[in-house]
């Protein structure tokens, strides 16, 4: 029986490399840049899908930033990113 991997080796859902667009949750050798809505081009959207399995997140918009939760990879804050 092989031992499970450590949570800490699990990636976040923002973590390099990404393998799914996070405004898309389509694969990124396929995603076409137009799809990419034009606010989140500017900045204004909190990302939506997970970018390491394409699931949608849970996303919690606040007045300081937005946190989004990925049930297989956990969560990210915009505070960690200092995306504000």
């Amino acid at each position: 029986m092989s031992a499970s991997p450590l949570v800490s080796d699990i990636p976040t859902p923002l973590a390099a490399p990404l393998v799914f667009g996070v405004y898309t949750g389509v694969k990124l050798d396929v995603e076409d840049p137009q799809s990419i809505p034009r606010a989140a081009q500017l900045g204004l959207e909190p990302p939506r899908y997970c970018g390491q399995c394409g699931r949608r997140m849970v996303v919690q918009v606040r007045p300081d930033g937005w946190s989004a939760r990925c049930s297989r990879h956990g969560t990210v804050d915009s505070v960690e990113l200092t995306q504000r």
